[in-house]
Order: structure tokens, then sequence, then C-alpha cells
């Protein structure tokens, strides 16, 4: 009888330890949600700041200071360090000109987290040198869909469209980027020669 009544404590107190560890698991796993979504509302309220500031500016010098930190922002994850570094190396392999190498990396940056816009621009960045532009230009409706304000995305599809001789397209995408980016000076100039070439072809 006593070693059956012992037998019971030692169930509660095992039922009891889980259902402790239980809670605090879920209480981690809160914590950590808690603090990803922390981190993703500030940068996106950096973002808009920025943003705001780049399109209010009609100083080269100083939108271009704005531009470098919306990039910074867009390429440093909100809330994992590993994910920023992978796609740092990735970038680093496209820069030498290790194309497939730089594909699998951002292919892996956006398996991981398909939600961050960098990882479909940077593949769409690679896909573009590849050649490949039809995918390249999947990847960057996905960008867009995620953040509509990426000039570099917006510029990276006039390069894909005008690749394709859709020139059109290819305006109406500058245009789009020039809207967000005012004061950038190579989408005027992008605008500017896709006019004339489109011209040319009309006559």
């Amino acid at each position: 009888m006593v070693k059956l009544y012992i037998k019971k404590l030692e169930q509660q107190n095992y039922q009891n330890k889980y259902r402790m560890m239980k809670k605090i698991f879920i209480i981690f796993i809160f914590y950590i949600f808690a603090q990803s979504a922390s981190a993703a509302d500030k940068q996106i309220s950096e973002l808009n700041n920025l943003f705001a500031q780049l399109k209010a500016l009609s100083n080269v010098e100083e939108a271009k200071k704005v531009e470098d930190k919306i990039w910074q922002l867009w390429t440093t994850h909100p809330s994992e360090d590993t994910l920023t570094e992978l796609l740092a190396k990735g970038s680093e392999y496209m820069m030498q000109n290790q194309l497939t190498s730089a594909h699998n990396v951002f292919s892996k940056v956006i398996e991981l987290d398909p939600k961050w816009a960098e990882g479909w621009n940077k593949r769409a960045t690679v896909l573009y040198m590849m050649g490949n532009f039809e995918l390249s230009q999947k990847d960057i409706d996905m960008v867009l869909s995620l953040e509509k304000r990426h000039f570099g995305a917006l510029s990276g599809q006039g390069l894909v469209q005008t690749a394709l001789e859709n020139y059109e397209k290819a305006i109406d995408s500058y245009i789009e980027a020039h809207k967000i980016y005012p004061s950038s000076q190579s989408t005027l100039q992008m605008i500017e020669q896709l006019s004339i070439l489109l011209q040319k072809e009309s006559i």
C-alpha cells in the first residue's frame, strides 16, 4: 500500500514537472516570437522614415546617404543574424562571378525565410547575370509583393524587360523607381535612353 502511494506521488511529481517544462517552453517560444516581431516592426518604422526622407530630398549626395541606409536595412535580417551572414556570403560569390554558388546560397536564404524580400532580390540579380530573364522576373515579382518600394528591384525589372525587348514595360519600371527615389539620376538616364530607342523602333 505504501509502495503504491509512493508510486502515485512520483507520477504526480513527474506530471507536474512535465506541465512546468511545457509552460516554460511556451513562454520561451512566445518571447522569441515577440522579440522577432518587435525587431521587424522597428525595421519597418525605420524604413518608412527613410523612404519619406528619400522622396523629399533633392540633393543627390544627401539622398545617396539615405539610400545607403535603406540598403543596409534591406540586407540585414530583422531577427536572424545567420541569414544576414548567409546573404552576405552569397553576395561575395556574386561579386566573384561564382554565380551558381551565389544562386544556391540565395535559394537557401529564400527557403529559410521566404518573406524576406532581399533573398528574392539577390537571386533575381544572379538570374539576370546568368541570362535567365524570365526566372529573374518571377523573383522580382516576389520582391515587389513583399516590398513595393524596392527601387532596386524596379530598376532590375527595367534591365530584365530591356533584355526581353519589352521597352515600354522597362520604361514603366524606371518611372515607378523614380517616383520612389526622385533624385536618382540613373533612372532618368535609363528612361531617356529607352524612350529614344522606342522612338527609333517606331520609325
